[in-house]
């Protein structure tokens, strides 16, 4: 067997689909082009339409098709008609990744309840309940794959990020449930937890913040936040068959942090 075709066997997903949510920019755009560029057909969700069109074009100007998939995920009737209308739009559905989310940053005495019930709507039920629609779809299909975008604080505890680290710890922990209940039914589920991106919604706040900058740079092991694109390869591997021993991992994309620090870095 040669290398090209060796390659093409464990990493190619041409003939397969992907539902990408969240992914009308940031991590989302980045991981919908990465799965377009390995030869998925790519399903778009988000609730900006303007934005899901960048995306779609990003995905053709990549060499992919991209399928845009609007709406909202606010309640388990709009999950499951997300699935339905991409099964339907997409022929199949084969690869699902959780990546919508979002986050208020504030002291616990701050978060109010409706803090607490956005976050956890957003980042925690509706991948629980678009991880169990899909779930039904790739077992009637033979198996396929789910991958949740969790974070730093899947593991870690952060200042101002209360209710946004208890819904990245909570997938975590049920990406690893799922994984093993859905095994019997041939698929794998994983999560990925970025380290600290520079995105439009961190590169404020992180960044161009001379403090914040400084800390990070400090305890990142290789001296640089990350890029959406640093997320290309994991996600691809993945979703992809060179992975179908791996399930039930939380995989850590954060060049170093999570490993440890050295108290001889300079600004440390």
């Amino acid at each position: 067997m040669s290398q090209t075709s060796l390659l093409q066997q464990l990493f190619s997903l041409e003939g397969k689909t992907a539902l990408v949510t969240g992914a009308s920019g940031g991590l989302g755009r980045a991981l919908s082009v990465a799965l377009a560029g390995a030869g998925a057909r790519v399903g778009i969700n988000g609730v900006a339409a303007r934005r899901i069109e960048d995306t779609v074009r990003a995905v053709e100007q990549s060499g992919g098709a991209g399928v845009a998939l609007p709406g909202a995920l606010d309640d388990v009737e709009a999950c499951t008609k997300l699935v339905s209308e991409a099964q339907k739009a997409l022929g199949r559905l084969d690869i699902l990744v959780n990546c919508a989310g979002i986050n208020r940053r504030k002291l616990i005495e701050s978060v109010t309840p409706d803090d607490f019930d956005a976050i956890l709507g957003l980042n925690l039920r509706s991948a629980f309940f678009l991880s169990q629609a899909t779930h039904r779809v790739m077992r009637e299909q033979g198996g396929g794959k789910i991958v949740q975008i969790g974070s730093m604080t899947s593991t870690l505890g952060l200042a101002n990020l209360s209710v946004y680290g208890m819904t990245k710890s909570a997938l975590a922990q049920v990406t690893k449930t799922m994984a093993v209940e859905w095994a019997k039914d041939n698929i794998q589920v994983n999560c990925i937890a970025p380290g600290f991106m520079r995105t439009p919604l961190t590169e404020e706040y992180y960044w161009k913040d001379l403090h914040r900058s400084r800390w990070l740079l400090g305890r990142i092991p290789a001296r640089r936040g990350g890029y959406p694109q640093d997320l290309a390869g994991i996600v691809i591997w993945l979703a992809s068959p060179a992975s179908s021993y791996v399930t039930g991992q939380v995989i850590a994309v954060d060049g170093g942090f999570t490993a440890g620090g050295s108290w001889e870095n300079e600004g440390a």
